[in-house]
């Protein structure tokens, strides 16, 4: 069908495959002309020396060399095999909307928001923009509280967001039907633009800066030598350069692994539709508001007095499993019959388009990520190699805050926010598995629209890394969630409980688990329970002589130089303070360590180490995670198990706080176990090589018997370092928060005799004063059974004024009370920051915004000591009798 002629009431599921078969027409223009810009003609030179090369013309890679040039950045080189803007950017839909689920994601978007608007007017190339405003629509109540709780993240950053009723929908956009939403949440300032007139701006903007720009050249592979990009080999020939950028959209994944060292760039394609109508009778404004239905699984927009209308399908097709095959993206084939369900959802949110005419159904490529967000920054083990892909369709809203963040980067060596969520070396080779790219990706495109309450998990791809307890601890009723791959108990379901029931829960209110990780937390406080932490990241750092020290010293800021045996917990910080990694660090002997860091920090902190590291023969870094299983075995009754088994006084008086001895348990020899938990409470780690791990499991089980031993997960280890306040990387900490701010000063030792990264900032910073501090809430006049729950992200209002944000927070069984812990950051009313000091904390009254319902609360630097000595005349009273019955 070339002329538009059948109207959507006219397309039954039974006549589409018929009618539309042999519909292969290239689609229309989307969004104007673009006029390709080039350097040169195809046959011309390429320059052989350039500071930086970028791959990919789309509108992410013209943004990427837009900011470099804006930053002074010249020798800049931006390499497309075939026509700028010819990729994915070409079938763009063209909405630029701040509702995504990150904060950083948010920030990029309300960033490109703002630079496309004035694109025009730097250029004096027509863009498209119009300040549309969107509508984010519920059918439910779950999915409203959802938008509430993004209204309440978004109004942290600054943007302007209203929770609004049915009948207000209908006055901003008269086309929706109304009649099953409960509620909606309006956007004023998102906008539509033309992807390729965009796209064409950016590179005007960088080539009037300097910026050179090469068509119809690919770039075969990437040189690397030493562990540093040299060179770029393209089809043109070869240019020396310093930096790399993949900016290569789908093609990304295939770059990487064509050079001899290989880059994991984790993203997959597939297919992504969108209806594209004639104009309507009475033509639609090209200002009215676009309509985000996540619950119908459909976008839709005003497009040339007609509507573009997209979606999220739940049976995505993944495309392009191998092979760069295009070197410019065409229209691929129409597929009424997959199409079909998002053309009915459609039709029941904007009935009045029944009558009107088709002109095209667009099928083009999307690539997508295995956790829905994508990939920015530097490659580990390649310095030089950057890489900004894997936009699960929202390269458009991403591109210019996403370009701005990889500019600074690979300016001044990170980026003016936090970007952790997004960085690429959250991922590591295990995640490069076509199969499991290609499984997952078929889950994740759903996923954008689905309705996601804390802590879900994903289905797919599951099983890759598992502890070799696993088998152990699942028939046992372990409940399994993946982190960096890894799979870790959640908690487990006693016999009798309906399994089915709590594998499905989804609330944001109190979650089915609460009575069984309410158990597991008792048993933590007044017996022992064993909590499986193999997925912990493990590092051994050893040298011939005084190197490994040295290092240490250097990258940490607490003091390593301690007796062999003794744990150090430190901070690894950057030249501005901030944290890249927090550990433990265990002294094995005089020349040789063990470091201990979060699952997820596996391959950032190998790397942080190693770009530091001297290039020394006689020191050796070894990632020894899967060599050890971890247990850390939390309780009272911990050491009465572990004497049993090892017939060695376990009492602090021969085993002090934060000290390792290697020793026997049951059968098994070599045991580093460590006299700490990781919540406050009392208790041991054991890391045990892996052969003997079931052994010593079975025995601490059997020997635990008689102290009431049982399994917990990693919901009760929340809990409990929560409510002892104790913070984690990742979480709470991240590159932009110092020791300072979080009351772990006393981790820092400016007197040592090294010099350490970031010492200087610090010291900075000490005389200066803090402006963001990391304090605890306990909620107060909070019903636990009926309220909404915290989560992390909710705004923290002190004294009527929005001063910060929560960053974890879990339900404390001991004080029966939400605890969330956060930041403030209160400014005064010109903007600038306010020191904050342990009186200003205190002054205050503040409450906690849970979805738009604020709840008071009540603020401390400390863990509440008192709270908890409240809470033990309770807890004597409890026999222990009485506890092992359940």
């Amino acid at each position: 069908m070339r002329g538009g002629a059948w109207s959507i009431r006219a397309l039954s599921p039974v006549l589409l495959p018929r009618l539309f078969c042999d519909a292969r027409a290239r689609p229309a223009r989307l969004h104007g002309s673009l006029r390709f810009l080039s350097t040169d003609s195809p046959s011309a030179a390429i320059p052989s020396h350039a500071r930086v090369v970028i791959c990919g013309g789309g509108i992410v890679g013209t943004s990427v060399a837009y900011h470099l040039a804006k930053l002074g950045w010249t020798e800049i080189v931006l390499l497309e095999q075939g026509r700028l803007g010819a990729g994915t950017t070409r079938f763009c839909a063209g909405i630029v909307s701040v509702a995504k689920p990150l904060s950083i994601e948010s920030k990029m978007a309300n960033y490109s928001n703002t630079l496309y608007e004035h694109l025009e007017e730097e250029t004096g190339v027509k863009t498209g923009f119009v300040r549309t405003g969107s509508l984010c629509l519920a059918q439910n109540q779950d999915r409203f509280l959802s938008l509430k709780r993004l209204a309440s993240r978004l109004k942290v950053l600054g943007v302007s967001c209203n929770v609004i009723k049915p009948k207000d929908v209908l006055k901003l956009h008269p086309l929706v039907n109304i009649h099953d939403l409960v509620g909606a949440l309006h956007l004023p300032g998102d906008s539509v633009v033309s992807p390729p007139d965009i796209n064409h701006a950016l590179a005007v903007a960088a080539a009037a800066h300097g910026v050179q720009i090469y068509e119809h050249t690919s770039v075969n592979h990437v040189v690397v030598k030493k562990g540093h990009v040299t060179a770029v080999e393209t089809d043109r020939g070869s240019i020396e350069c310093e930096y790399f950028v993949n900016c290569a959209g789908q093609w990304a994944y295939e770059l990487g692994q064509s050079g001899e060292v290989k880059v994991s760039v984790p993203l997959h394609g597939c297919e992504h539709f969108y209806l594209l109508t004639k104009p309507l009778s009475e033509p639609i404004q090209n200002n009215i508001p676009v309509v985000i239905d996540m619950d119908g699984r459909i976008y839709a927009r005003a497009w040339h007095g007609g509507i573009l209308s997209g979606g999220f399908e739940k049976n995505p097709k993944p495309i392009f499993t191998e092979g760069r095959n295009q070197l410019e993206i065409q229209n691929m084939q129409e597929d009424w019959d997959h199409f079909e369900p998002m053309l009915s959802a459609l039709l029941r949110r904007m009935p009045g388009l029944e009558a009107c005419e088709i002109q095209q159904l667009v099928n083009c490529p999307e690539s997508f990520t295995p956790d829905m967000r994508c990939l920015m920054g530097e490659t580990p083990g390649i310095y030089g190699y950057f890489v900004l892909a894997g936009m699960n369709s929202s390269g458009l809203s991403f591109a210019g805050g996403a370009g701005k963040y990889l500019a600074e980067w690979i300016t001044y060596g990170y980026p003016s926010a936090n970007v952790w969520p997004l960085d690429i070396k959250r991922f590591g080779n295990l995640q490069s598995s076509r199969t499991f790219l290609r499984h997952r990706v078929m889950e994740v495109m759903p996923l954008l629209y689905e309705l996601k309450v804390p802590r879900w998990d994903f289905q797919t791809g599951r099983q890759l890394r598992t502890s070799p307890l696993y088998d152990r601890l699942d028939t046992q009723g372990a409940r399994w969630m993946e982190k960096h791959g890894f799979e870790r108990a959640k908690y487990f379901v006693p016999a009798g409980k309906d399994l089915l029931a709590l594998d499905q829960s989804k609330t944001f209110y109190k979650p089915d688990w609460f009575d069984i990780v309410g158990a597991e937390v008792k048993c933590c406080k007044e017996a022992v329970c064993v909590i499986d932490m193999s997925s912990f990241t493990k590092f051994e750092l050893a040298s011939a002589g005084d190197q490994a020290l040295q290092l240490l010293q250097r990258l940490c800021s607490n003091d390593l130089d301690v007796p062999v045996g003794h744990i150090v917990h430190t901070g690894m910080l950057n030249e501005r303070g901030g944290y890249e990694n927090d550990c433990s660090v265990v002294r094995l002997s005089k020349n040789s360590f063990f470091i201990i860091s979060p699952t997820d920090q596996q391959v950032h902190c190998w790397s942080w180490i190693k770009k530091h590291m001297p290039n020394d023969p006689q020191l050796h870094l070894e990632d020894v995670s899967w060599k050890y299983t971890a247990l850390n075995l939390i309780g009272p009754r911990a050491m009465d198990v572990l004497s049993e088994l090892s017939y060695v006084s376990m009492t602090p008086e021969h085993f002090p706080s934060l000290f390792c001895k290697e020793m026997s348990v049951g059968y098994a020899n070599g045991i580093r176990v460590m006299s700490m938990t990781h919540t406050g409470e009392p208790g041991f780690m054991l890391y045990i090589p892996i052969e003997y791990a079931l052994h010593v499991y079975n025995e601490v089980m059997s020997v635990g018997q008689k102290y009431g031993i049982r399994n917990a997960g990693y919901y009760a280890l929340r809990s409990l370092r929560i409510e002892k306040f104790f913070a984690f990387w990742g979480q709470d900490l991240d590159s932009f928060t110092t020791p300072l701010e979080c009351g772990r000063e006393f981790r820092v030792k400016f007197d040592k005799d090294t010099d350490f990264l970031g010492q200087d900032a610090l010291l900075r910073q000490r005389v200066e004063g803090v402006t963001r501090r990391f304090i605890m809430l306990v909620l107060e006049d909070h019903d636990t059974e009926l309220d909404l729950w915290p989560w992390w992200g909710e705004p923290i209002y002190r004294n009527g004024e929005l001063v910060g944000v929560t960053t974890s927070s879990a339900y404390s069984y001991t004080l029966e009370r939400h605890v969330c812990l956060g930041f403030l950051s209160p400014t005064n009313s010109d903007g600038s920051p306010v020191v904050v000091t342990t009186d200003f904390i205190n002054r205050g009254d503040y409450e906690v915004d849970i979805a738009g319902q604020k709840y008071p609360a009540k603020a401390k630097l400390y863990p509440f000591s008192s709270l908890f000595a409240q809470q033990k005349r309770r807890k004597d009273d409890m026999e222990l009798s009485n506890f092992q019955s359940k």
